[in-house]
């Protein structure tokens, strides 16, 4: 059993709000406080750092406007702006304007899952929602203090900041106080190595979007651009064969879409003629630990972000689908319909869950399936498909009905070579952070030099 003894006039003297839980001086968290203090005596509080808890807002979202960004948008060392984006006014934005976000500051996720922080590199300032904090780093270089809390060792004391029971969170008091280390070197070499990693990320993503003009220009869809029509005319028959009867679902945008590729010179046909849509239900061992994949862990190219590691016993019950590489995964819920993604071999027989279609085919390759389905070609019908009251979703029987091209096959090959890439160049662009990581993390462990130089060694 691990133990620490902790003198009482050492808490009342201290800057911690009074803490007397046990968890609060875990040998494992004070090993980490006293190896950064050994390092230097200073907290983040001495250079001058801002962490602002932004206002609450009320969710009054408009379709165009000041992005709002929320803390399911805050992953480790990324924001991903693609997940259920939302807006709000310009005047609700204006009244908020404490909880606005420039360029190089770093978020922080405070409740929920806690603890998730990145650096904001965008040139267009957005606004925060309440459950992330705003750092502005002060006199610290802010891609140094961005990798510095995402090491183990400032993820070990993110943790213990944390308080509350049934939702924890975290309080800016604490994060002022935590120790941080003063080097001359590494910090330059971080932000180097940060800002390559973005450039190979963008580099990622063009890659992608030239896939998704392969695939609509082979479609002659390359410049279509859907209408929304505020008045058509229906048939009694058309709703009667729909078996629905609300007005969105018949929206002449999706007759378009389906005649584009009923009209492909190489033939159509629908998903369920295309592929094999694998349904059966998974039941994981209590004993056996398994990687779970979430809607959180979908990236905006169709590439996986991380997952759950968790024994059987510990997955949530919708943990039921069992993947394989080469597996495409669908979310059927609608407002989550763009979280498509590519299985590879890292995520080989792991689980996710029941909220998405899990298919794979013959006739397309598993990138040129991914694309379709994230072009506005697939989502457009996967929107058509979505029915229900409390929880809108796109079932099997409609997801059944989407009808795909039989793209060429020297087409597929063109589209998969450039998801392939894409994949490459985020992958390079994931490993260097790591990197980036590590050396902080041998410099607190060892010295900076020769963090400074692993890291030279393997940039």
């Amino acid at each position: 059993m691990k133990h620490s003894i902790v003198n009482y006039q050492s808490i009342v003297g201290s800057s911690h709000s009074m803490r007397l839980d046990a968890e609060f001086f875990h040998p494992d968290y004070l090993k980490i406080q006293r190896q950064l203090e050994k390092i230097s005596s200073h907290r983040l509080i001495d250079f001058q750092v801002k962490i602002t808890h932004p206002k609450e807002i009320r969710r009054n979202y408009v379709d165009n406007g000041v992005l709002l960004i929320r803390g399911q948008n805050v992953r480790p060392l990324s924001i991903d702006l693609t997940f259920n984006p939302v807006y709000i006014s310009e005047e609700d934005a204006e009244r908020l304007k404490e909880n606005t976000i420039h360029y190089k500051d770093i978020l922080i996720t405070r409740s929920g899952t806690t603890g998730h922080s990145a650096i904001y590199l965008e040139n267009n300032h957005a606004i925060s929602m309440s459950d992330a904090l705003i750092i502005q780093s002060g006199n610290l270089n802010p891609f140094f203090l961005t990798i510095f809390l995402n090491t183990k060792h400032g993820r070990v004391l993110i943790e213990r900041g944390k308080y509350g029971s049934v939702q924890t969170h975290i309080a800016p008091y604490f994060l002022y106080r935590i120790p941080m280390p003063v080097w001359n070197i590494l910090p330059s070499m971080i932000e180097n190595t940060y800002l390559q990693s973005k450039k190979l990320t963008e580099l990622s993503k063009e890659q992608y979007i030239e896939a998704q003009t392969l695939l609509l220009a082979e479609l002659g869809l390359a410049d279509w651009q859907p209408k929304q029509q505020l008045t058509f005319v229906k048939n009694y028959s058309d709703t009667k064969n729909a078996e629905r009867i609300d007005a969105d679902c018949f929206q002449p945008k999706y007759d378009e879409i389906v005649d584009a590729i009923k009209n492909y010179s190489e033939g159509w046909d629908t998903l369920e003629n295309q592929v094999h849509i694998k349904d059966t239900n998974f039941n994981p061992d209590a004993e056996t630990e398994y990687k779970y994949i979430e809607l959180a862990n979908i990236g905006s190219s169709g590439e996986m972000t991380g997952c759950m590691v968790e024994h059987g016993e510990d997955l949530p019950t919708r943990a039921r689908r069992k993947v394989a590489a080469g597996d495409v995964i669908v979310s059927s819920i609608e407002g989550s319909l763009e979280s498509i993604a590519l299985i590879t071999e890292e995520y080989d027989n792991a689980l996710c869950s029941t909220g998405f279609h899990v298919v794979q085919s013959d006739v397309l390759n598993s990138e040129a399936l991914l694309v379709f389905l994230k072009s506005s070609v697939g989502q457009l019908q996967l929107k058509k498909g979505c029915s229900g009251t409390i929880l809108t979703a796109i079932n099997k029987k409609e997801f059944n009905k989407i009808a795909i091209p039989i793209i060429r096959t020297e087409k597929q090959t063109e589209i998969e070579q450039k998801v392939i890439e894409s994949f490459n160049l985020r992958q390079h662009a994931k490993d260097l952070l790591e990197s980036a990581k590590r050396a902080v993390e041998i410099a607190i462990e060892q010295d900076e030099q020769t963090a400074v130089n692993w890291l030279e060694s393997v940039s």
